[in-house]
């Protein structure tokens, strides 16, 4: 478990290389999410964004991500909804371990 002053104060961590998936289980327990396969599959994703654009996407970007790379059923923000509630790129973001998203509040 990381100290409490490996996080900003909303939770994201300061530092990518500080992020592990015992991590991700811990910010996900902090915003009373259990990880299954499928938010798995999407934090993939969303490091494999933060790797190929240098930056984590806003919610638009991470749907067509998301379709392009896992189809058009998980291209959906729906789906995307129902796995990370509220604003799916900031908190799918935030899990990851990546910066958040530039245009979240």
């Amino acid at each position: 478990m990381l100290p409490a002053d490996a996080f900003d104060r909303e939770g994201f961590l300061r530092r990518l290389d500080s992020w592990s998936p015992e991590v991700a289980e811990q910010i996900a327990a902090r915003e009373q999410l259990t990880l299954t396969d499928a938010h798995w599959e999407i934090i993939a994703l969303l490091r494999e964004y933060y790797r190929e654009f240098d930056s984590s996407p806003a919610m638009r970007p991470l749907v067509r991500y998301c379709a392009l790379k896992l189809g058009s059923d998980k291209g959906r923000s729906i789906y995307l909804m129902t796995l990370f509630p509220g604003s799916p790129a900031k908190l799918g973001s935030k899990i990851a371990g990546l910066p958040k998203p530039a245009n979240c509040l």
